[in-house]
């Protein structure tokens, strides 16, 4: 009788990770699908060197929002997955206070470089930077859900987003600048916001900022450094290729992100459904944590590989043409090292959910610190031979030697983390 309650128990457990991980992959499809969207929609609008500023904005956001997670969202998955709800609640108070006084603060940040910096240019900045508040915010509303099992919310929030976006799009393209659908992307961001805002029954707590940051200072500051490494590698590569190679060949570098937009998508917010979920198997079967680590890269890494397959195989030219307009002659040269470089990227997602997992930030960040340094480097060095395609295959090649950089780490995480019984022979 025991075996067979054993066996109830682990098949009613697998079900239950099934079932928020489908509601992961639900909220991924949709924030997917709208990036997707938001960039086909204005690289068609705009031309490849205003699409080229529109980027550099795109992966300023990115750096932002790795900080709010480092310091806000990610401490609160790894320390309020499926605990008491009242537990849950105080923290997600503190937690989403602490996400819109970074928006606010690198907003204001963001307004003031624009106003010193000419042209487009700057006008992009100022814009990203009223948006940010609500950027921020409602990134954090899909963390709390996730730390809590509520997928379905943070998925109804994001169809939130993206019902708002569709008129504000439209809007901006009377306008036709980068400065419009920046803001129309931003602000249709603030009505999932303050939905957020209803479906939680609270407002972020700004007075929970200090007492928050003390009582997370062992994970915040680290998975902060962790976060920016990754993101602002991104940047800093972004901004070189313009330095070195033009801003056209920016816009050429985000058109081939773009293309693989669905699963650069869900890498950059994985950590929304699995590192809560490899917290749970490390506290219910800490010997299973290595194998999902492994399945979650290796189902990824594959998704990755069919969507390349079928960008090279399947879209013909004047598809591509409708979809990127004049980007996509230059981006469609870039597909197989983006694909590549998404592949081995799919392990990083892998290795570092078990290492969040088992709260080991000082084995991610010396991980992470050294993958983004690989990346910049590859990134650059491909740049100055070869201009956005050189870049695209220093890019993938880095990316393979860094996704064994965090491989080698995990292991040595589990091997520090492994049960006393289960290290005697």
């Amino acid at each position: 009788m025991a075996n067979v309650r054993d066996r109830a128990s682990g098949t009613s457990g697998l079900r239950a990770m099934a079932g928020r991980l489908s509601w992961g992959l639900a909220d991924q499809a949709v924030s997917s699908l709208t990036n997707f969207a938001v960039g086909i929609f204005v690289a068609r609008s705009l031309g490849v060197t205003a699409f080229g500023i529109f980027s550099l904005a795109w992966v300023t956001y990115g750096v932002l929002v790795n900080v709010s997670r480092g310091l806000a969202t990610d401490p609160l998955v790894v320390r309020f997955s499926g605990v008491d709800p009242r537990r849950w609640r105080a923290a997600v108070a503190q937690s989403s206070g602490t996400a819109l006084a970074v928006g606010s603060a690198s907003g204001a940040l963001s307004v003031l470089v624009g106003l010193v910096v000419p042209g487009p240019l700057g006008s992009a900045f100022v814009a990203l930077g009223v948006v940010l508040p609500a950027l921020l915010t409602q990134d954090s509303w899909r963390y709390a859900f996730f730390a809590s099992g509520q997928g379905c919310k943070a998925f109804t929030n994001d169809i939130v987003w993206a019902i708002a976006l569709v008129p504000a799009l439209m809007l901006a393209a009377r306008t036709g600048s980068v400065v419009a659908f920046l803001l129309a992307w931003g602000l249709s961001s603030a009505v999932a916001a303050c939905y957020g805002c209803v479906q939680t029954g609270m407002i972020p707590r700004i007075g929970g900022v200090r007492p928050w940051l003390r009582d997370h200072r062992d994970l915040g500051f680290r998975y902060l450094v962790e976060n920016v490494s990754n993101s602002g590698g991104s940047q800093l590569r972004m901004y070189g290729l313009g330095a070195i190679s033009g801003l056209a060949d920016v816009g050429t570098v985000r058109g081939a992100e773009l293309l693989l937009g669905p699963f650069l998508a869900v890498l950059m917010g994985l950590s929304l459904a699995t590192v809560a979920e490899a917290a749970r198997v490390r506290r219910s079967a800490p010997h299973r944590l290595r194998l999902f680590c492994l399945l979650l890269g290796t189902g990824q890494a594959a998704a990755a590989t069919m969507w390349g397959l079928a960008l090279l195989l399947l879209v013909p030219d004047h598809v591509g043409e409708y979809l990127l307009g004049s980007v996509w002659e230059s981006a469609s040269a870039l597909i197989v090292p983006a694909t590549l470089s998404v592949v081995a990227a799919s392990f990083f997602t892998g290795a570092a959910a078990g290492l969040r997992a088992l709260g080991a930030a000082r084995r991610s960040l010396r991980s992470q610190l050294l993958a983004s340094s690989l990346y910049v480097t590859g990134g650059l060095l491909g740049a100055w031979a070869g201009g956005a395609l050189g870049s695209a295959w220093g890019v993938a090649a880095a990316n393979v030697l860094g996704a064994l950089v965090w491989w080698i780490q995990l292991g040595r995480g589990l091997r520090e983390h492994q049960p006393e019984e289960m290290r005697t022979p």
